[in-house]
């Protein structure tokens, strides 16, 4: 009885579905809820612990590291798609990531680490040659390959499971329910140690790899319960001569179908220009955030940050946001980003506090999760299947970590400038180049978004691939 009330009471929002098709797309929402529910455990935790250990002023050369380990995630991550079906991956990986998630609590939980002020893990542990700073740069490229792989393969199992029409008005639906665990958990476990009144984050931890294993079991409910006939993908006499005729791709594939195709360069450009953008306005936030708050008190600083930008995306969601790529088409929703991310820029250039970076931060997130990133998801069905998986995961990756990157080594310039300038002129000066630099990212954004749009409606109105 649930399920038809809940079918009727969201349809003025998200459009009219069959039975079986909203079922799908709820089980598919829930499943994403997980994922991300741990994501943003990772993700507060990941930002406060290193913080605590290390320092934000080291949080760009720790990004630089991420992005340099991404390549063997990749490769393994290739291998297992080459090697087991779809779902299997996606229950091997996050199986990794949940043992993983164990370790570094009983890690963690150490009260020297625990302090920040340590430099080596006891000698009876069996750790003594890892230093704190080690240890912290490790569990950063842990938590950051997480968002990178799990997320990615989510998506790529979502458009190989999907037909265009669903999409419009499934898609928006699925990023809505997965908002409630970004909302729930970032709030209830990042800072349940302070509520607790814990020294360390290892509860927390320990809790995201339940929440890991909580997707996996809704992912098997998903492919179980779902008809076969909802888990088709886009297919056209062009989809079925070349998978036909064409072996499984190695590695390397995946970057070879990006650099060749200007259509998946297009999508590389919309995923990285608005993380470039974030990664700059989150290191003042983040600058200004250590500041005020230390320890786990940070943890649930940031915790409620979390919250607050998947309630903001819940929001914009249900108050029908989606409704621009339904209604206008895929490249509307696309070229109505760089427009909100010209204000966030005007907003970050005159104003440097933490409440206004609070609400800045708030703001772009959470309209980039409710419009920006359904738009991509559906620019990847009219492709083939290996684009949908090897591409796509390059693209997701490299393309959000490697502009997290360039983002950073644009961060590396603060302490230059205030070294050179002063702690107050310096960031000033670091914000001017700023805008400088985002008036020329936005500008190229409208140019790719008008590209992308008119491609993707052409491509299915003919029944055609795009690559």
């Amino acid at each position: 009885m649930f399920l038809p009330f809940l079918q009727k009471t969201l349809q003025p929002v998200f459009g009219t579905f069959e039975q079986e098709e909203f079922k799908k797309f709820v089980c598919m929402g829930f499943t994403l809820s997980c994922v991300l529910g741990a994501y943003w455990i990772l993700l507060v935790l990941k930002n406060a612990l290193f913080c605590q250990l290390v320092g934000p002023a080291f949080v760009p050369f720790a990004k630089t590291f991420s992005v340099l380990c991404l390549v063997p995630f990749l490769m393994i991550y290739s291998k297992l798609l080459d090697t087991y079906s779809r779902e299997k991956t996606f229950y091997i990986i996050s199986s990794c990531y949940m043992f993983g998630a164990f370790i570094f609590a009983l890690l963690f939980l150490h009260p020297s680490i625990g302090e920040g002020t340590a430099d080596v893990v006891c000698a009876r542990e069996g750790l003594a040659f890892w230093s704190t700073q080690t240890l912290a740069f490790i569990w950063f490229v842990f938590a950051e390959s997480y968002g990178s792989l799990i997320v990615a393969l989510f998506w790529a199992i979502a458009a190989d499971t999907t037909l265009p029409k669903a999409a419009k008005k499934g898609y928006s639906l699925v990023v809505a329910l997965s908002q409630f665990g970004g909302i729930i958990t970032p709030f209830l476990i990042g800072g349940l140690p302070q509520r607790l009144g814990l020294q360390g984050n290892s509860l927390s931890i320990v809790l995201s790899g339940g929440v890991i294993f909580l997707s996996m079991l809704m992912m098997r409910n998903f492919f179980k319960n779902t008809p076969e006939d909802l888990l088709v993908s886009y297919k056209s006499e062009q989809t079925k001569i070349g998978e036909s005729s064409k072996k499984r791709p190695g590695f390397f594939q995946g970057l070879k179908l990006l650099v060749t195709h200007k259509y998946l360069l297009g999508i590389f450009c919309v995923v990285a220009f608005p993380e470039v953008l974030m990664t700059i306005f989150a290191m003042h936030f983040q600058l200004l955030a250590a500041q005020s708050y230390q320890g786990v008190a940070l943890s649930s600083y940031l915790g409620v940050y979390g919250s607050w930008v998947n309630i903001t995306s819940l929001c914009c969601l249900l108050l029908g946001i989606g409704n621009i790529a339904r209604l206008l088409g895929i490249g509307a929703a696309l070229i109505v980003m760089p427009m909100i991310y010209a204000g966030a820029l005007s907003g970050f250039s005159f104003f440097n506090s933490l409440d206004f970076l609070f609400i800045l931060l708030v703001g772009a997130k959470a309209i980039n999760y409710a419009l920006n990133n359904p738009a991509i998801k559906q620019l990847y069905i009219p492709t083939t299947h290996d684009t949908r998986f090897k591409a796509q995961a390059w693209i997701e990756t490299f393309g959000s970590r490697s502009s997290k990157q360039f983002g950073s080594l644009f961060n590396m310039l603060i302490p230059q400038l205030q070294a050179r300038m002063g702690q107050l002129a310096g960031i000033a000066q670091h914000v001017v180049y700023s805008s400088y630099l985002g008036i020329a990212v936005i500008s190229l954004w409208f140019f790719v978004a008008f590209y992308l749009g008119k491609t993707h409606k052409k491509a299915i109105e003919d029944d055609q691939l795009v690559c």
